[in-house]
C-alpha cells in the first residue's frame, strides 16, 4: 500500500491537489482512500490530505502515521508532526528554491526533493497556483501514476487554464527526473 500526505496551507490548493492525485490513481485502475483534515478551516492554517493507494480494497480508517511519500506545499511545515511521519525510505517533495544540498544540512536523514513549484507556475500563466506543478513533481519522484494520466485528469479536473497546467504539470515532473538524474551520475 501507497500512503501519501499532502501538506499545505489553507488556500494553497492541497486539498485540490489530493482529490485530483486521488483521481488520477483511480484512473489508472487502483482502489484509493482520500481524506483531509482541515484544521482551523481558515486561509493560512496547516490543511492535510491524506491519500492511501493500492491492488485491493483499502480498509485500513485511521491517519497515516508512517508516509511512503510527503507533498509538501509550504516548506515552513516541514517540522514536528509531519516530519514524525517521515521515515528514512520516505520522500519529500518540497515547493522550495532551495538546493537538495541545502535541505540535506537542514533534515539530515530526510531526502527532500525540492521543487520551485512556484517559479515553474508563474513561468506558465497560473500565478501563484502550484498544484500543477507539484503533482508532476510527486508523480516523477514516486513513479505513479502515469504522467499521462495525471495530465488527462488535470484537463477534465481543471476549471481552466488547461494548457498552462498541463505544462507546469510536465515542468515539475521533468524539474524532479532532472534532480534524480543526477544523483545516478
Amino acid at each position: 500500500m501507497l500512503q501519501i500526505i499532502i501538506q499545505g496551507r489553507g488556500g494553497q490548493g492541497a486539498q485540490t491537489a489530493g482529490s485530483l492525485l486521488a483521481a488520477a490513481f483511480f484512473a489508472e485502475g487502483r482502489e484509493v482512500q482520500s481524506f483531509a483534515s482541515y484544521g482551523g478551516a481558515r486561509r493560512g492554517t496547516p490543511v492535510s490530505s491524506f491519500i492511501r493507494v493500492d491492488d485491493r480494497p483499502v480498509r485500513l480508517r485511521c491517519d497515516i502515521e508512517q508516509a511512503d511519500a510527503i507533498l509538501c506545499f509550504d516548506s515552513s511545515l516541514l517540522e514536528g508532526r509531519l516530519l514524525a511521519t517521515a521515515g528514512p525510505n520516505t520522500l519529500i517533495v518540497a515547493n522550495s528554491s532551495r538546493t537538495p544540498q541545502q535541505w540535506a544540512q537542514q533534515l539530515p536523514g530526510h531526502r527532500v526533493i525540492p521543487v520551485d513549484g512556484l517559479a515553474i507556475s508563474r513561468r506558465h500563466g497560473l500565478g501563484r497556483i502550484v498544484n500543477s506543478a507539484l503533482l508532476g513533481a510527486l508523480a516523477c519522484a514516486i513513479g505513479a501514476p502515469r504522467l499521462d494520466v495525471l495530465t488527462r485528469v488535470l484537463t477534465e479536473e481543471a476549471p481552466k487554464l488547461h494548457d498552462e497546467n498541463i505544462a507546469a504539470c510536465e515542468d515539475g515532473y521533468a524539474c524532479v527526473d532532472a534532480q534524480m538524474q543526477a544523483t545516478l551520475v
